[in-house]
C-alpha cells in the first residue's frame, strides 16, 4: 500500500504552504503508487486538504491499493549531517498547524508550483496530451509502440534540493525524525501520469525497448538567473560549449549541486523553493524513429563511376556515383532524413565490379517508413535497375544492425577475385608468362600507394598472391586472374609504383609493365543471405 501516514503531516504542510503542487507533495512524501498521480490535480488538493484535517492520533490513506513496479529514486541528500537550520533569509519557515489544512491548500492552488515549475500541472492536462498526438500524427510515421522522453529545465535539480533542505530543516527543527527513503523522480511520476494518455490517444502502447521516440523538450526563463549562484560557487563545473546556448546545463548543474557545500547553498537560495514568475515552455516536441539498416550487393558496370561522390576542393569530379544511384530510392522509400553508406571494401572509378556483386549496407536515419514486405523490396530493387545501366543491385533485404557487422568483418579477412589486363614495353610470348601460374601465395610489401597517400597513413602492408592465372592476348598484352587478400593494391602490383610495391609483375617480367584495365570478378564475403529469385 503507498500511503500518507502521520509521519508525512509536517512534510505536506511545509510544501503546500510554500507553492508545491499535489503531486511534487507526494514526490516528496515517496509515494510510489503510479495510479494515485494520475487522479485530477484538483482531487489530488482535496485528499491532501482532507489528509491535513484528520486526527494526528490517526494514520490515515489517501490512495488506493495498487501493484505498482518499484520506481526509480534520485539521491538529493549526500551527507548524513546537514548545514546550520538556516535559509538564505537566516529564518526557519514557521510550519502550518493541523487545523490550517485550507491555509496550505490555497498556497498551492492556481499557482505555478515551486518544485517542478508546472511540469505535473498543466503538462499533464489532456489539452497538452493531444497538442503532443497532433505532432506524432502530422509527421506520418510508421510505429507500432513508443518510447517517451522529456527534457528537463536544469534548475528543477536546483529546486528539488532546495525543498529537500527545506523539509530536513523543518523536521530536524521539530525534533521529528527524517526518513533516508528517496523522492520520486520528476520525470518517472510524470511518464506514469502521461505514458496511459499518450498510449489512448495514439492506439499503441508505451514500451522502452521501442525504436520510435516522442520526446518533449521544456525550457524555462529563469534557467540563468536562478542557477548563477553555482557559477560562483563552483566555476569549474560551468564551461562554454560550442553547441550550447547556455552554460547551464542539466549535467553541470548536476555536477554542481554534488560538489557546493550544503551551508552555501543555504546562503544563496531559499529553502523551500519560493514561486516562480512563469510557467515552463514546451520549447520542442520531436519525433524520430530508430534507423532502418538495408543491405544488398551491387555490381558496376562503368569505368567513370565512383563508389561515394567525388569532390575535390568543393568541386564535383563526376555527376554521380554508386551511392548515390542506390540512396535515391531507397531515401524517398523510407522516407528518411538522411543515410550512412558502407560496403566490403571499394573500387577505383575506373574498375568494374562483376560477378555477383560486393555487399553493401545503408543506414536509413529517423525513416518515416519502416515496414517493408519482400514483395515490395523486390520491387525496390527493380526500381533501381531500371533507373540506370550503369549499376545493378541483387539481394536487397533488411537488415540489423548487428549484421552489418559481418560485412565488416570480411573486407581484412577474406578473399578477393580480379581480372586486370596488362601491357608490357617488351614483347612477350606465351611462354615468357606461363611460369605466373606456379606460382602460389606470393608474399608483398605494399608502402602505401602514392595515389591514396593523401587520405591513408604511411606504412608497409604485407599482402598475398593465393594464386594467378595468365591469359595471353598478343606481344604486349595478357590478362591475369588473380586470388588475392582483402586489401591487395592490384594496380600497384602491376607496375610496381615506383618500386613501392615489392614483388610486382615489372619485376618478375623483368620488364615494364602497367595495367589498362581492372575488374572485380568476386568478393568472397558470405554476406547477405542470397535471396530466392
Amino acid at each position: 500500500m503507498s500511503s500518507l501516514t502521520e509521519k508525512d503531516r509536517p512534510i505536506v504542510q511545509l510544501l503546500l504552504s510554500t507553492g508545491t503542487c499535489p503531486r511534487c507533495v507526494l514526490r516528496f512524501c515517496c509515494v510510489g503508487s503510479q495510479l494515485l498521480y494520475r487522479h485530477p490535480h484538483q482531487d489530488l488538493m482535496k485528499d491532501l486538504q482532507e489528509f491535513l484535517k484528520n486526527s494526528q492520533e490517526k494514520e490515515d490513506t489517501v490512495c488506493l491499493d495498487v501493484a505498482d513496479p518499484p520506481c526509480k529514486r534520485i539521491r538529493l541528500e549526500h551527507r548524513e549531517e546537514g548545514a546550520d537550520d538556516l535559509n538564505h533569509n537566516g529564518a526557519i519557515p514557521q510550519l502550518p498547524s493541523a487545523g490550517t489544512g485550507n491555509t496550505a491548500t490555497e498556497s498551492s492552488a492556481g499557482k505555478v508550483c515551486n518544485v517542478c515549475l508546472g511540469i505535473l500541472q498543466e503538462f499533464c492536462e489532456a489539452d497538452f496530451v493531444k497538442k503532443v498526438c497532433q505532432k506524432v500524427n502530422s509527421a506520418d510515421y510508421q510505429f507500432t509502440s513508443f518510447v517517451f522522453s522529456v527534457s528537463l529545465p536544469p534548475q528543477l535539480s536546483v529546486r528539488e534540493r532546495a525543498a529537500w533542505l527545506g523539509v530536513k530543516q523543518q523536521m530536524r527543527n521539530l525534533g521529528l525524525p527524517l526518513a533516508k527513503d528517496d523522492i520520486v523522480q520528476l520525470k518517472e511520476a510524470y511518464k506514469w501520469i502521461i505514458h496511459p494518455q499518450l498510449s489512448e490517444e495514439l492506439g499503441v502502447p508505451a514500451d522502452g525497448k521501442s525504436l520510435f521516440e516522442v520526446s518533449v523538450v521544456f525550457a524555462h526563463p529563469e534557467t540563468d538567473e536562478e542557477c548563477h549562484f553555482l557559477a560562483t560557487a563552483c566555476p569549474d563545473c560551468f564551461k562554454p560549449a560550442k553547441n550550447k546556448q547556455s552554460v547551464f546545463t542539466r549535467m553541470a548543474v548536476i555536477k554542481a549541486l554534488e560538489r557546493i557545500k550544503e551551508e552555501d547553498f543555504l546562503k544563496h537560495f531559499p529553502c523551500p523553493p519560493s514561486s516562480p514568475k512563469n510557467l515552463c515552455d514546451a520549447l520542442e516536441i520531436q519525433c524520430n524513429n530508430g534507423a532502418v539498416f538495408v543491405a544488398g550487393r551491387y555490381n558496376k558496370y562503368s569505368r567513370n563511376l565512383p563508389q561515394t561522390p567525388w569532390i575535390i576542393d568543393g568541386e564535383r569530379k563526376l555527376e554521380s556515383s554508386v551511392e548515390e544511384l542506390i540512396s535515391e530510392h531507397l531515401m524517398a522509400e523510407f522516407k528518411a532524413d538522411s543515410f550512412n553508406f558502407s560496403s566490403s571494401g571499394r573500387e577505383d572509378v575506373d574498375v568494374r565490379t562483376l560477378g555477383n556483386g560486393r555487399p553493401f549496407a545503408m543506414e536509413l536515419v529517423n525513416p518515416r517508413r519502416i515496414h517493408f514486405t519482400a514483395e515490395e523490396m523486390k520491387r525496390l530493387q527493380q526500381a533501381i535497375n531500371d533507373s540506370s545501366d550503369k549499376i545493378q543491385v541483387r539481394d536487397l533485404q533488411l537488415v540489423t544492425r548487428e549484421a552489418i557487422g559481418r560485412m565488416k568483418e570480411g573486407e581484412e579477412e577474406k578473399t578477393k577475385t580480379y581480372s586486370a589486363l596488362i601491357w608490357t614495353d617488351k614483347a612477350i610470348q606465351r611462354e615468357d608468362i606461363t611460369f605466373l601460374d606456379d606460382i602460389k601465395e606470393l608474399k608483398l610489401d605494399q608502402k602505401t600507394p602514392l595515389r591514396v597517400l593523401h587520405r591513408r597513413p604511411l606504412a608497409v602492408r604485407c599482402r598475398l598472391i593465393h594464386t594467378m592465372k595468365s591469359e595471353y592476348i598478343d606481344e604486349h598484352h595478357f590478362r591475369l586472374h588473380l586470388k588475392t587478400q582483402a586489401g591487395t593494391y592490384i594496380k600497384e602490383f602491376v607496375h610496381g609504383d615506383f618500386g613501392r610495391t615489392k614483388p610486382n609483375i615489372g619485376s618478375l617480367l623483368n620488364r615494364t609493365a602497367d595495367i589498362l584495365e581492372l575488374d572485380v570478378e568476386s568478393v568472397d564475403v558470405d554476406w547477405p543471405p542470397t535471396l530466392a529469385d
